[in-house]
C-alpha cells in the first residue's frame, strides 16, 4: 500500500487550501472527500476577495481542477469511515472498502448544523435562511430582516444585524431577555417579539401561533454545530466547546491533541465563513509541512 505524506479528509474550501501548499512543495497528498459542502444549498458566495457572487459549487470546482494539475495530488470521491495509527503510520478506511495510508492527517471534515425546530426553516437553509450576515446581509437590501432564536449566539445576532436591515428578533420562547438586553435592543431599533412560531412559509415568511404572518427579505438563525463526523472523536482528539458549538482543539499550528493529526476548517475554528475556511486551511497545509520537515520539533 502506498503511504502518502498527508491524507486530507475532506475536499472542500479549507482541505483544498491547505492541499495546494503541501502539493506545491511536491508533497503526496490524498483528498477523500464525500461531497456535502456545507454551502450547497447557496447559489453564490459572498465576502471573499475575488469571489465576491460567485455559485460556491464553482469555486470548488475551479479549485479541485487546479489542485489536479499537479502530479503529487491524489483525489477519491468517497466516505471515511475509520481512522487508526499513530504518526508517521496512519491507515484511513472508506466506505467503498478502500484503505489508505499516510505520516499524516488532516482533518477538513466540516460541521453538521443543529438548527431550530421549526417547520420550514431547515428546507430553506442556505436558501432565505442564513447564519453569517457578513456573508448573506448585504443582498437583502436593507429589508425586513428576521432573527429566529436558537440560542444565546441569537442575541449577538439580533444586535449586529440592524447594520443591514430592519430587524425582528423572534425569541420563540428559546431565550429570556432582561430589562438591561430588552433596553439594548430597542436602543439598537431591534424589535422583540415573542409569540410562538407556527412555521416558515414562501420565501421568508414567519406564521406566528396567533394567526399573524410577518414577511421577511431574509431571515438568520445561530444553529449549534458539532464535526460532521465521528473521525476526530474515534481518533482520541481532545473537543472543546464554543459558543457556536463543540469543535475539534488545536493549536496554533493546527496540530489536535493527537500528534501528527491536524484540523482545519470550520471543524476546528470559529466563526465560519468560506474566506476564513481558505486562510485556516492554508495555514494548517504549510504547518503540516513543517512538521514533515522537522519531525523532531
Amino acid at each position: 500500500m502506498k503511504t502518502y505524506d498527508v491524507i486530507v479528509i475532506g475536499g472542500s474550501y479549507a482541505g483544498m487550501a491547505a492541499a495546494l501548499q503541501l502539493v506545491r512543495a511536491r508533497r503526496s497528498v490524498l483528498i477523500i472527500d464525500a461531497g456535502k459542502r456545507r454551502n450547497r444549498a447557496a447559489s453564490h458566495s459572498h465576502g471573499f476577495l475575488t469571489q465576491d457572487g460567485t455559485d460556491p459549487a464553482v469555486i470548488a470546482s475551479t479549485a479541485r481542477a487546479q489542485l489536479q494539475a499537479y502530479p503529487t495530488l491524489s483525489w477519491v470521491d468517497d466516505l471515511v469511515v475509520e481512522a487508526s495509527g499513530s504518526r508517521d503510520a496512519f491507515i484511513v478506511r472508506c466506505a467503498a472498502g478502500e484503505t489508505h495510508a499516510a505520516r499524516r492527517l488532516l482533518l477538513a471534515i466540516g460541521v453538521s448544523d443543529t438548527l431550530p425546530a421549526v417547520s420550514g426553516l431547515a428546507e430553506r437553509w442556505g436558501t432565505s435562511v442564513f447564519h453569517c450576515p457578513y456573508c448573506h446581509g448585504y443582498e437583502l437590501q436593507q429589508g425586513r430582516i428576521g432573527v429566529i432564536a436558537a440560542g444565546p449566539m441569537s442575541i449577538h445576532q439580533a444586535q449586529l444585524l440592524p447594520e443591514w436591515g430592519s430587524v425582528t428578533f423572534l425569541t420563540n420562547g428559546v431565550v429570556a431577555l432582561d430589562e438591561a438586553l430588552l433596553q439594548d435592543l430597542t436602543a439598537r431599533g431591534v424589535t422583540v417579539e415573542d409569540t410562538r412560531i407556527d412555521r416558515i412559509e414562501a420565501d421568508a415568511d414567519v406564521s406566528l401561533a396567533d394567526g399573524r404572518r410577518l414577511s421577511f427579505a431574509g431571515l438568520f438563525t445561530a444553529p449549534t454545530n458539532a464535526p460532521s463526523t465521528s473521525i476526530a472523536k474515534d481518533l482520541g482528539c481532545a473537543l472543546t466547546e464554543t459558543l457556536m458549538g463543540t469543535q475539534i482543539q488545536t493549536s496554533e499550528t493546527k496540530e489536535s491533541s493527537i500528534s501528527g493529526v491536524f484540523a482545519c476548517g470550520d471543524a476546528a475554528r470559529v466563526p465560519h465563513s468560506v474566506s476564513l475556511a481558505v486562510a485556516d486551511g492554508a495555514w494548517a497545509g504549510a504547518q503540516i509541512h513543517r512538521s514533515l520537515v522537522w519531525p523532531e520539533s
